[in-house]
């Protein structure tokens, strides 16, 4: 099996790549086509596809950008889903900002069920971890209409919607919103969210494979350059044999990708059996290079001006999100017994 990338994937990584490293904007990632690669030809877009998303994120990871990516393609595949061309059209333009909104207080990774409820045409209740919902221009929100869980749109300046808002570790913003009210437009039925988180997931790892890209590279040049007794660092073998661990624990995950990104469009089971495996695996590795990165940088990489301490919390911040080792482990005893 031929595990290299077509033409068209290499040409749209390095041409995202130089463009991140020029500090590319949310319009720049539009005209680049970041947004179409998102979508399938049939939801208006030219991608769609595993490799698709594990290309654009493991650039997106590396240069550690917090354009809210992601969020255009969960909440915008749930609208191409429910067949919202037009709206899908002005996201892959980059005129309209969307987010999901669906976890809740007290809920862990389980996609269900929810307690925000929708009672003629108006939501109410509270939602959590709502990644990027501060700039967005319309909210999905999942909610209970008729004893059933569907999808809504919803603005997010709207009355009766209230927004606490944080910055996130893994960059961005995280909100927790309240509904009072708030006028919602019936999207269609929430079938689809698995499936969508699973591309989700895809992407989290991607971007975590990009950034222990960079923390790496960046590990690498210190012990280049740092000296010590006279020589540098990296001629300690100690050292060097931490370094090999990591690189070949990055390697690992890296197939982990490669593998979920080619299962990605397999039936659920199958799918989501190797969902689990690579989550669990790279969120183990993540945090492991976090660490490793930092003990062989010593000191300057816990203070907030090196550029380490970012790209650290972003790894960190990878198992906490679409489910922790633990809760995938679980899982994928679960949907291997």
């Amino acid at each position: 099996m031929d595990f290299n990338h077509t033409e068209e994937r290499r040409m749209l990584a390095d041409s995202l790549r130089r463009s991140l490293e020029r500090g590319a904007d949310w319009a720049a990632l539009a005209e680049l086509g970041v947004l179409g690669a998102l979508f399938t030809e049939d939801e208006g877009g030219f991608g769609g596809q595993g490799f698709d998303i594990a290309v654009i994120f493991e650039e997106l990871g590396r240069a550690g950008s917090d354009a809210p990516v992601l969020e255009a393609g969960l909440a915008g595949g749930l609208i191409a889903d429910a067949g919202r061309a037009d709206l899908v059209e002005r996201i892959i333009g980059g005129d309209l900002k969307v987010a999901l909104a669906h976890a809740e207080p007290g809920m862990r990774y389980d996609l269900g069920p929810v307690s925000a409820s929708v009672h003629d045409g108006h939501l109410s209740g509270r939602k959590s971890f709502a990644t990027n919902a501060e700039g967005a221009d319309l909210l999905v929100v999942s909610a209970v209409a008729q004893g059933k869980t569907a999808l809504f749109l919803v603005d997010p300046k709207a009355q009766g919607v209230t927004l606490h808002t944080t910055p996130a570790l893994m960059g961005g913003t995280i909100s927790e919103i309240t509904f009072d009210r708030a006028p919602a437009e019936p999207l269609g039925d929430a079938g689809t969210l698995e499936a969508r988180v699973a591309a989700a997931t895809l992407a989290v790892c991607a971007d975590a494979l990009g950034a222990m890209e960079t923390a790496k590279a960046m590990t690498l040049d210190y012990l280049r350059t740092r000296k010590q007794f006279g020589v540098p660092i990296g001629k300690f073998q100690a050292l060097q044999h931490r370094m090999a661990d990591v690189a070949i624990e990055i390697e690992m995950a890296r197939s982990a990708l490669i593998n979920l990104a080619g299962h990605l469009s397999a039936p659920a089971p199958t799918r989501d059996r190797h969902v689990s495996a690579a989550k669990n695996l790279i969120g183990r590795v993540a945090r492991l290079v976090a660490e490793e990165a930092i003990q062989m940088h010593g000191g300057i990489a816990m203070t907030e001006e090196y550029a380490l301490s970012d790209v650290a919390r972003r790894l960190v911040a990878v198992d906490h999100r679409f489910g922790d080792e633990d809760w995938h482990l679980a899982r994928f005893m679960k949907l291997s017994a």
